[in-house]
């Protein structure tokens, strides 16, 4: 698992952090190493090339798509429950009806 070297509200650091962590990109050697059992996965976006590279991340043992997914179903189920809950209140002294 890896994740972006330099998040939102941290690209001022780029730099520093591409210094800090040159030989971590993970590459076809580094999954190679790591045996045919490894899976690659990335929380996205991710940077190719600097990261990653296009094969691993475009490679059979690679899940990052799967792992978006997932998350966006996550996400939209946390989304409907709280509007749901918004719905219900509506019309009571917390939500007010418009």
């Amino acid at each position: 698992y890896t994740d972006v070297w330099a998040s939102m509200g941290q690209k001022e650091e780029l730099e520093i952090r591409k210094k800090a962590f040159k030989g971590f990109t993970v590459d076809e050697a580094m999954m190679e190493q790591a045996g045919p059992q490894a899976t690659f996965m990335h929380c996205l976006p991710a940077e190719r090339g600097l990261e990653t590279t296009d094969g691993v991340m475009e490679a059979p043992y690679s899940v990052v798509f799967q792992e978006a997914e997932n998350r966006m179903h996550a996400q939209n189920g946390i989304l409907l429950h709280c509007l749901k809950s918004t719905k219900e209140l509506v019309g009571t002294r917390k939500i007010p009806q418009a």
